[in-house]
């Protein structure tokens, strides 16, 4: 039998790992298989130049495992850029677990989680995200130290979720003053799609400050509850995109920003906490760009959790990690400036901004 060493371009091409397209010079990547309590997870470490690889377990029913690790792939990445702008000495990760966060998930499978998170002796530091809660915390902390937004009761931060909020709202009430002038929000159109616990704060703060908001998520009976607890509109159409809108907030999951979607949104500004919000972010970017649409960058305006859960690590607490999200507002205005003046896309400007301190020179 004749064989062939392929040349590292030619596996560039061909495996279905380092050929990914999110692949980004990932310095590791972990898959676990727990066959007992059914685990599949997938931990991403893209960078520690500037300390452990920070953040969230997300569970999802992913259509495949090539799905699966495409997104931990993007959402390692988006860590690191997230941590890198925010000034925290943290490098970028993420895990996914496969399945079903209401049907499969388990004590086991999480304790068989926290195993594997335990072996990477720090270089990972796992937290809450979609599909994973406090008490999954608590619950990976009583097997590993590795482990952020704890519950209160053990010493931790707690959800971080109504930072995270915050932070968005910091983001987005910069984003409006870039494009008109002023961050006054009172009568403003803003569409918030997608309404778990970060996207229900965001509605509380964008109500009290008098915005006209419209409401949609894949669970009705959410929609109806926190349409009543913040009198907002629900949407009931059948494409958001066509709606009428000052301000666009994607909190759900990624890349709603694309080719089918992009041309149509009517909004003149895109604020929002969803991870990866441009599917294809050269192309994306640049035709938000053209159309004069401000885009506030997800990883600069989403990143309220990551600082409220880096005080377990640095040792500060509520009040200063609130008074550091609280600079997302300041910190956004520069990157949409910058952008203005070096005529490149706010996400460009905000991907610069973070190289110049995780990059090695």
């Amino acid at each position: 039998m004749n064989t062939r060493i392929l040349t590292p371009e030619e596996l560039q091409k061909t495996s279905p790992v380092f050929g990914q397209l999110s692949f980004d010079n990932h310095e590791q990547i972990v898959f676990c298989h727990d066959e007992e309590s059914g685990l599949k997870a997938i931990i991403g470490i893209h960078n520690t130049n500037l300390g452990p690889a920070l953040g969230g377990t997300r569970m999802w029913n992913y259509q495949s495992e090539w799905e699966a690790l495409n997104d931990v792939l993007r959402l390692s990445r988006g860590m690191t850029y997230k941590s890198a702008i925010s000034g925290l000495d943290l490098g970028g990760g993420k895990a996914v677990i496969i399945g079903d966060s209401k049907k499969d998930k388990t004590p086991e499978m999480i304790k068989a989680f926290a195993k594997y998170v335990d072996s990477l002796s720090g270089r990972y530091i796992t937290a809450e995200d979609v599909g994973s809660t406090t008490a999954d915390m608590d619950l990976i902390h009583s097997t590993t130290p590795h482990v952020t937004g704890i519950s209160k009761e053990l010493g931790g931060s707690g959800n971080p979720s109504p930072v995270t909020a915050y932070g968005v709202f910091m983001g987005l009430k910069a984003a409006a003053n870039f494009k008109w002038g002023t961050d006054n929000l009172s009568g403003k159109k803003i569409f918030v799609q997608g309404i778990g616990n970060v996207g229900e704060t965001l509605v509380k703060h964008l109500t009290e400050n008098g915005a006209i908001v419209t409401i949609t998520d894949l669970n009705q009976e959410r929609v109806e509850e926190v349409s009543k607890k913040y009198n907002t509109n629900i949407f009931t159409g059948t494409d958001l995109f066509l709606e009428d809108m000052d301000i666009y907030a994607p909190c759900a999951l990624g890349a709603t920003i694309n080719d089918d979607t992009i041309n149509k949104l009517k909004a003149q500004v895109i604020a929002g906490a969803a991870n990866n919000q441009l599917a294809v972010e050269s192309v994306h970017g640049k035709i938000l760009q053209e159309r004069g649409i401000v885009y506030a960058p997800d990883f600069l305006i989403n990143a309220g959790g990551i600082i409220n859960v880096f005080g377990e690590i640095a040792h500060y607490g509520q009040d200063e990690a609130l008074k550091r999200t609280e600079n997302i507002y300041n910190t956004t205005l520069e990157v949409l400036n910058e952008a203005k003046e070096k005529n490149i896309t706010t996400l460009q400007a905000a991907m610069q901004k973070a190289e110049k301190r995780f990059k090695k020179k």
